[in-house]
């Protein structure tokens, strides 16, 4: 779809919505002629057929990143991979296990971690961090798919302290991870639905209305029946946010890029990942950033049950009070799918829809020229970046879009930040 500007779509509009909204649009002070063009609401356009929070395909054009570089550790035949990135500060690694399902008894899936942190730390020397996921062999279906049985974060200067918890009977590491279940939990398959524009699934009179309230809070900005499109044009502020968070590698790489340029952002996370991660969410809130909610199984809500929706919302919920001890302030769907009905479950459980107005399509890895060009030419005071916490080129290219916002006077921060400023 082809972006309208503010006349254009105005223009285009009839019937009663219009009647409705147009005076308020209209009658909105405009900081300039014809602000950027927004990523307009569109209608859904996926078939039938498929059932709701199927696997997608792959977005047109997406191109998978390029491998990260990979460590071998000798005579472990149990890594199924060990590789590691850098943020151009810092290298964080990531070793998965895969354990036979005759071997998942604790104390040896927790030695043969223990082994994994000591060897990846050993086989590079620049390596500040490594994580360690040890799945069963026999269910696993990557990052994805059944919860890892074991999962630890262990900085290279913890690197003693982690070994003595070992040796210690009783005495706990605080960021590892024992998932509690002997059965693996149900899953709900993961929409592959990237968030490229807010989809609407309702009736065109709906559409309509929606389309006309984000046109206006492009004019006025703020948060309206639980739904927050933009924040206010006329102060010099920005929100950042990453979805699908958190992920091992990435998330302390984020971090200390974020730390360094004294910036904070909203990270909405996938429960799941919370779940099996919790320390890295405790690291994000340390940080100062804000958490929000991306479904416990990032699926795709419109067309499922209400108590499932519920079900989704209420479970990503649970897991990041559990973790920060916080209530969870806002919510963005995956794909950017929602429909009235998913506005009223999420506005049931005291949760603000939160969608975007930048949106580099990061998840294409287009090259980091291309994306630092779409981010800085999309960037617009009042308006919320969305990236992914995963990807690379996300990262090497943030330092400098920071110093882009910085050069334009816009001061990047969290989406309740941007809300709260009038």
């Amino acid at each position: 779809m082809t972006p309208l500007s503010r006349r254009q779509f105005l223009s285009r509009l009839t019937g009663t919505t219009l009647a409705l909204g147009l005076g308020r649009v209209l009658a909105a002070p405009v900081s300039h002629p014809d602000p950027l063009p927004l990523p307009l609401v569109e209608p859904s356009t996926y078939p039938a057929a498929p059932l709701p929070g199927a696997t997608q395909p792959l977005a047109p054009g997406e191109r998978l990143a390029p491998a990260l570089p990979r460590l071998t550790l000798s005579n472990f035949p149990e890594v199924h991979r060990c590789e590691y990135a850098t943020n151009g500060v810092s290298e964080a690694a990531h070793t998965v296990l895969l354990i036979p399902d005759a071997e998942v008894q604790p104390s040896y899936v927790q030695a043969l971690t223990r082994r994994a942190v000591e060897q990846t730390l050993a086989a590079r020397a620049s390596l500040a961090e490594v994580a360690v996921s040890a799945y069963r062999a026999g269910n696993y279906q990557g990052f994805g798919g059944p919860a890892p049985l074991l999962t630890v974060s262990v900085p290279r200067v913890r690197l003693g302290e982690f070994i003595a918890a070992f040796a210690q009977p009783g005495r706990v590491y605080d960021r590892m991870w024992v998932n509690p279940d002997q059965i693996p939990a149900a899953m709900r398959p993961a929409s592959r639905e990237f968030e490229k524009v807010p989809v609407y699934v309702g009736t065109p009179q709906g559409l309509a209305a929606q389309r006309v309230r984000q046109l206006a809070d492009q004019l006025n900005g703020g948060v309206h029946k639980g739904v927050f499109f933009h924040g206010s044009p006329h102060h010099r502020n920005a929100a950042l946010s990453f979805d699908d968070a958190p992920h091992p590698i990435y998330a302390p790489l984020l971090l200390e890029i974020l730390q360094r340029a004294n910036v904070k952002a909203t990270f909405f996370c996938i429960g799941r990942n919370a779940r099996a991660y919790p320390y890295y969410v405790r690291d994000i809130q340390t940080h100062g950033h804000e958490i929000g909610n991306h479904t416990f199984h990032h699926v795709r809500l419109t067309g499922l049950p209400l108590q499932t929706v519920k079900d989704e919302l209420q479970q990503c919920n649970q897991v990041l009070s559990a973790i920060t001890g916080n209530a969870v302030k806002y919510f963005r769907p995956p794909g950017g799918r929602y429909s009235p009905e998913t506005l009223a479950v999420a506005g049931s459980l005291g949760l603000t829809t939160a969608f975007w107005t930048d949106d580099p399509a990061d998840f294409d890895n287009p090259g980091q020229t291309i994306l630092e060009s779409r981010l800085a030419r999309k960037l617009r005071a009042g308006g919320i970046v969305l990236l992914h916490d995963n990807v690379l080129e996300s990262l090497r290219v943030l330092p400098r879009f920071i110093a882009v916002a910085a050069g334009q006077r816009i001061k990047l921060e969290t989406v309740t930040e941007l809300a709260e400023t009038n």
